[in-house]
């Protein structure tokens, strides 16, 4: 009996050990999160629209306008440009002053006409990705260009106004 308690002890020393209760342990199964890629997402670039005969002639239109207005505008600045150049030593409320106000007023007029002209451009845009069109070629180019316009229109008439005494 007594070799028996040594190899009983040793039995439970041994048993102790190795125990059927895994749940203690973590498991060295891959985890999600290690099977996860960190390769770049592949982009596909967004389809473009085909050529629809009702958009080109709005933006024809468009077109138009802004050349129309870029030519409209250049001899009108020009025009208010010489005026203010006049009124530069002139009282607010003179009569040369009255004119080059009157000049830059022409000016806003062919200003709004590109913003609404821009404003018109986005709101097609608008309308196409709403109804999940494609993407239209020409479309962001001309907002790009009557955008660059009226910025440039924008700039030349605060200069024209800085030229006059504040009213």
């Amino acid at each position: 009996m007594k070799q028996l308690f040594p190899l009983a002890g040793l039995a439970l020393l041994i048993g102790g050990c190795v125990s059927p209760d895994t749940s203690r342990y973590p498991s060295l199964l891959p985890r999600p999160i290690e099977s996860r890629s960190d390769a770049e997402p592949v982009v596909t670039p967004p389809a473009l629209a085909a050529a629809d005969p009702a958009t080109e002639s709005k933006l024809a239109a468009f077109r138009t306008t802004l050349g129309d207005t870029d030519m409209a505008f250049a001899a009108a600045a020009d025009r208010a440009e010489a005026a203010a150049r006049l009124a530069k030593g002139d009282a607010v409320g003179s009569d040369r002053w009255i004119t080059a106000q009157t000049a830059l007023a022409e000016l806003d007029g062919h200003r709004a006409t590109l913003s609404g002209a821009v404003t018109d451009i986005e709101q097609m845009a608008i309308e196409r990705a709403a109804a999940g069109e494609a993407e239209y070629p020409g479309l962001e180019a001309l907002r790009g260009a009557v955008q660059t316009a009226l910025d440039a229109e924008s700039a030349r008439i605060a200069t024209i106004q800085a030229m006059l005494p504040a009213g």
